[in-house]
C-alpha cells in the first residue's frame, strides 16, 4: 500500500513514549450527536437559592449554561488526542431535583468524521463546575458525580445506548431499534464462484443477518452466477413470488465484461433512480479512491425498490453503513408516491 492510499507517513520508531491522534482522513463525514449527564448535590440552602435566584453572583443555571456550551467548544484545548470538530449544536438543560441537586443534561452535534461523545461529557463537566463555583460561598460542601454518557450516534457503531437505562424523554426521540420491522426484504447475489461452491458466499449472508437484525423478513436468498439471463428471471420470480418490498443485488456492478448487473436492471425495472449510484459513489470515495469505478444504482421493479451493491464483503459493509440510516424511510416515501397497490414491472 502506497503512502498516498494510507494518507500518513511512518516514522522510525524509537524506544520512548508514542502518542498519535487517530487518523480520520479515510472515515466519512456523518452526522454524530451525543448526550451526557452528570449531577451536583448542593445542600437544601443552596438548593432553594438557586431556585430562586437568588445567590450573590445570580443566576447561577443561565451562566451554567453559557459555561457547558464553551466546556464543548474547547474540549480539544483540553483533551489533547481530541480533533477539533465544526459543532453544529450544543444544547444545556439545567434540573433542579428536589431536595438538593441539580442535573445536568448536554446534547452535543455535528457533521463529522469522529464522535462528539468527550464534547458533551466535557460540557457537563463545565456547567456542573460552574455550579460548584458560584455555589460555594453558600454551601461548601458540595458534590460532583454520576456523569455518564447517555447516548451517541453516527459512523460505523451507529447508535449506542447506555446499557444502565437513560431517561425516558431522551428514549422517546431515538430512532426504533428494528427499523425494517415486517418488511419484507430478498438479497440475490451475482458471482460466478460463490454460484459454483469455489467460496463460500459472505456478503449475501452477512446481509441477511444485518436484514433480520433490523426486524425484516427474509423473503428470499439466491446466490447466482453473472448470466443477464439468469440475473433477470431470478428477479422476475423473486418479485412476483416473493413480493419484497425491497431487494438488494449483490455483485456484477464493475467494469467486467461479466459484470452485468445494470445492464439487467436497466431491462427489469419501470424505472431508474439515478440519485442512488451517485450518492454511493461520492460516499465511497471516503473509503477508496477508486469508487467511480463501480456502477451501482436502483430502481422500481414495481412496487419494490432494488439496490445494485458490489460483490466484495468490504464493499458492501461500507455500502449499507452509508444507506442502512435511510432504508425505513426511503421506503415510507416511496409507499407515499402511489406504490402501495401496484404490481407488476416491466413484462
Amino acid at each position: 500500500m502506497s503512502n498516498t492510499e494510507k494518507n500518513i507517513i511512518d516514522f522510525p520508531a524509537d524506544d520512548g513514549a508514542q502518542f498519535r491522534m487517530i487518523d480520520v482522513g479515510r472515515k466519512r463525514v456523518t452526522r454524530r450527536r451525543a448526550v451526557a449527564e452528570g449531577k451536583i448535590t448542593v445542600g437544601p440552602v443552596a438548593f432553594e437559592k438557586i431556585k430562586s435566584k437568588s445567590l450573590p453572583k445570580g443566576d447561577v443555571l443561565a451562566l451554567a449554561e453559557m459555561a457547558g456550551i464553551t466546556g464543548a467548544k474547547k474540549t480539544p484545548e483540553t483533551l489533547l488526542m481530541c480533533h477539533s470538530l465544526p459543532l453544529d449544536q450544543v444544547t444545556i438543560h439545567c434540573v433542579l431535583e428536589a431536595p438538593a441537586s441539580v442535573r445536568v443534561y448536554a446534547q452535543v452535534a455535528a457533521h463529522a468524521k469522529t464522535g462528539v461523545e468527550m464534547e458533551a461529557v466535557m460540557a457537563v463537566q463545565a456547567a456542573l463546575a460552574t455550579i460548584w463555583d458560584l455555589t460555594k460561598g453558600t454551601e461548601p460542601n458540595l458534590l460532583i458525580g454520576d456523569i455518564r454518557l447517555l447516548v451517541k450516534e453516527g459512523g460505523k457503531s451507529g447508535l449506542w445506548v447506555n446499557p444502565d437505562g437513560i431517561p425516558a424523554w431522551l428514549a422517546e426521540q431515538l430512532p426504533p431499534a428494528r427499523p425494517l420491522e415486517g418488511v419484507p426484504v430478498a438479497v440475490i447475489v451475482m458471482s460466478d464462484r460463490a454460484h459454483a461452491g469455489v467460496y463460500e458466499d459472505k456478503s449475501g449472508s452477512w446481509l441477511v443477518e444485518e436484514l433480520k437484525a433490523s426486524g425484516a423478513q427474509i423473503a428470499d436468498y439466491s446466490v447466482i452466477p453473472d448470466d443477464e439471463n439468469i440475473i433477470f428471471s431470478t428477479m422476475r420470480r423473486v418479485y412476483e413470488q416473493k413480493q419484497p418490498k425491497l431487494m438488494i443485488m449483490s455483485g456484477g456492478t464493475g467494469p467486467g465484461p461479466r459484470d452485468v448487473t445494470p445492464e439487467v436492471m436497466h431491462r427489469a425495472c419501470d424505472r431508474i433512480l439515478q440519485g442512488f449510484g451517485e450518492m454511493l459513489r461520492r460516499e465511497s470515495a471516503a473509503y477508496t479512491d477508486t469508487a467511480w469505478l463501480s456502477r451501482m444504482e436502483a430502481g422500481m421493479m414495481g412496487n419494490a425498490l432494488v439496490m445494485a451493491l458490489p460483490g466484495s464483503p468490504k464493499a458492501v459493509f461500507e455500502c449499507w453503513e452509508i444507506i442502512s440510516p435511510i432504508i425505513a424511510r426511503t421506503l415510507k416515501m416511496i409507499a407515499t408516491q402511489g406504490f402501495e397497490k401496484q404490481a407488476g414491472g416491466k413484462p
